[in-house]
């Protein structure tokens, strides 16, 4: 039984270079990086040193206030550098792998008879805790607490995010399994969200022991934070948990075979990758490894050759790594688009400029609705003030005011930004207000620094 769910508000934004369902390449990195800084509300102690052998499933990092929660390596191999930031901050472990992918066993109970207590025991020691998200803040959830429920997006809306049902088509089994084990973990239920599109060509609608919702409307109507928003939003007190398919499934295999494996199938997109496609390969891969896919000739006009922007993740939420950069272990795509740093003469007074789009009727994108567009990260102007506009409330499908509670977050004037609902949003949940600010605020840096300044005095 499921209930479907109509958002009108949003936006999808017509990039080009969507992958096309096939897998071009399975790729066993060399170097693998485990990054603390993926992990919001992690104080990272280092359980390894350089030179040290590890295998897949090995404990790397834990935290420092609770030490059952534990970061654990993709791979096997040595442990080649560990590098530091400002004041030491850890940054990242680069791991050399040995090509073997040998396992550190994990004993696992019957996830059918296991207690509540046996099954958190093993999502610690098996390195999954961490990949759950707890709400409000978006961070580590404590073991000690039990959820109101688990929320789960069965889809993705994002620019020119990866088909889900393409990507596990062959998980359905582990993840049922881990349906099973997250229904022991709260009172409350495991809420699973489709797609409205798809709904009945989705395999997932075959899983059991879920409670299905259906949601129809443009982005961001996959991201759980808007999903647990329309099925039951979070007040003051409740605390919640969210994980993504890929997650799932891994939690699954750990059930299943007693090993900690995150290999996944990810896409390569946008308007700089060559033939975007998908590929197999394990989060913390370094870019290097997918040189072969990302456009470098020149445009044929005007010959000039832009530097490519390497994101880890979809445009909106995803991280600018650089080409030195590696996966983060939350994202499923990798996009390439290029570097907008340059000026255009007259800009917007321009009257037609068909190569660009825009939210408003400012050009005459609107004309044409299925065009996609070579979107650059040119700003199109510079930051300016931060004004009322209106236009953040056409494309946020969400019950509250986020003009107001931006700017509780500015005066940090805490009882404003709860009754304004800073405990339902993370950074993901304004990305298109973000993109359609004409004041070109940093507005998901805005909502971090709230989320932050909540975690600080709220704990």
């Amino acid at each position: 039984m499921s209930n479907k769910i109509r958002l009108r508000k949003g936006l999808n934004i017509p990039l080009k270079g969507s992958a096309e369902t096939h897998i071009a390449k399975n790729i066993s990195p060399n170097i693998i990086a485990v990054k603390p800084t993926d992990f919001k509300g992690l104080n990272p102690k280092l359980l390894v040193k350089e030179g040290d052998l590890v295998k897949a499933g090995t404990p790397v990092i834990a935290d420092k206030k609770r030490p059952e929660i534990l970061i654990c390596s993709p791979i096997s191999g040595t442990v080649k550098e560990v590098v530091r930031g400002e004041k030491r901050k850890l940054l990242e472990i680069l791991i050399e792998s040995d090509k073997k992918h040998e396992c550190q066993q994990i004993v696992t109970p019957n996830f059918r008879k296991a207690t509540q207590k046996e099954l958190k025991e093993t999502l610690l020691a098996g390195g999954m805790w961490p990949m759950i998200k707890q709400r409000p803040y978006g961070i580590i959830p404590s073991p000690s607490i039990e959820p109101k429920a688990i929320f789960i997006s069965g889809f993705d809306t994002s620019p020119l995010a990866p088909d889900l049902d393409f990507t596990l088509k062959a998980e359905f089994e582990h993840m049922q399994v881990g349906v099973e084990v997250l229904t022991k973990l709260t009172s409350g239920g495991v809420h699973l969200s489709l797609n409205a599109d798809n709904f009945a060509g989705s395999p997932l609608h075959r899983l059991e022991k879920v409670s299905l919702h259906v949601f129809d409307g443009p982005h961001p109507a996959g991201n759980v934070g808007v999903q647990i928003h329309h099925i039951s939003p979070i007040n003051k007190g409740d605390i919640v948990w969210t994980l993504d398919l890929y997650t799932l499934a891994a939690i699954g295999r750990l059930f299943s075979k007693g090993v900690f494996d995150l290999r996944k199938i990810i896409a390569i997109t946008g308007p700089r990758a060559k033939k975007p496609c998908y590929i197999e390969t394990l989060p913390g891969m370094p870019m290097s490894d997918i040189m072969e896919f990302v456009e470098l000739t020149p445009e044929k006009k005007s010959g000039e050759l832009l530097p490519v922007r390497y994101i880890s993740g979809n445009v909106l939420t995803g991280d600018n790594i650089g080409e030195n950069g590696s996966l983060g272990i939350f994202h499923n795509q990798i996009t390439l688009v290029s570097e907008g740093k340059y000026r255009e003469m007259f800009g917007w007074s321009k009257p037609f400029r068909a190569k660009k789009f825009s939210f408003s009727h400012s050009y005459f994108s609107w004309l044409t609705p299925s065009k996609k567009y070579s979107l650059d990260t040119n700003l199109n102007g510079g930051e300016r003030a931060f004004v009322m506009t209106g236009v953040y409330e056409k494309v946020l499908p969400m019950d509250i005011y986020p003009m107001y509670l931006l700017k509780a977050i500015l005066a940090e004037d805490i009882d404003k930004m709860e009754a304004l609902g800073i405990y339902e949003i993370i950074e993901e949940d304004f990305a298109l207000c973000e993109f359609v600010c004409p004041s070109k605020t940093e507005i998901q840096e805005i909502v971090s620094n709230g989320i932050d300044l909540m975690i600080k005095e709220m704990s």
